[in-house]
């Protein structure tokens, strides 16, 4: 069974990780948003202009789950170490 330091660490390293993930794909999708929507309009067969509400749905549902999987379990762990 891992200590609570090492699971702090684990969970402060996946949400690190995770954030940054979100940072990366929040600036690629708005530096390259055109370029990005035409290649995920061909690739999937859905309406350009329905793109950046799909984008932003996923953008909100990976932020949420950063938060609940990772975020709070670090928090928790530090307030019990």
């Amino acid at each position: 069974m891992p200590s609570i330091e090492v699971l702090t660490t684990f969970f402060g390293w996946c949400s690190v990780i995770n954030i940054g993930v979100l940072v990366f794909t929040t600036a690629v999708l708005m530096l390259m948003k055109d370029a990005i929507s035409s290649v995920h309009a061909k690739l999937f067969g859905v309406n350009q202009e329905d793109l950046p509400l799909i984008y932003f749905g996923y953008l909100g549902y990976y932020k949420v789950a950063i938060l609940v999987f990772n975020l709070v379990p670090y928090l928790a762990l530090k307030l019990m170490a």
